[in-house]
């Protein structure tokens, strides 16, 4: 059973760097209890997670973080609408208007926020 804080987190842009922030973001949201999906284009691993390398449709993902800049998030709108997520999280450096406005009209809460400070602060 999951924990009722539990926030099935789906990150974009995944990275087994870590440096970047893909990877604190993961790390920091296990050590919340999130139950993470890491998903990016290079194989590797963030502590135990294997990144995803495709694009599986996963059931109930509350939120998605986004770490993938607008001219290479294009690729992955279709797919981030069709989880059906109840945020969308746009780190700094990812901010898309235009993507977040289509989101917003299927209902989706758009974020410009940064996911490490917001699981800092407890606004997670």
């Amino acid at each position: 059973m999951l924990n009722k804080l539990n926030k099935p987190t789906m990150i974009i842009g995944a990275s087994s760097n870590p440096e970047r922030y893909s990877y604190k973001a993961c790390i920091s949201l296990l050590k919340h209890n999130h139950s993470v999906f890491p998903l990016g284009i290079k194989a590797g691993k963030i502590n135990d997670l294997e990144i995803i390398l495709d694009r599986p449709i996963i059931e109930n993902v509350v939120t998605v973080s986004l770490y993938v800049s607008e001219k290479n998030m294009s690729t992955w709108e279709e797919y981030i609408l069709a989880l059906k997520p109840k945020r969308i999280i746009f780190n700094p450096g990812t901010e898309n208007l235009k993507f977040s406005d289509r989101a917003t009209s299927k209902g989706i809460e758009c974020l410009e926020a940064c996911t490490l400070v917001m699981l800092s602060i407890g606004n997670y």
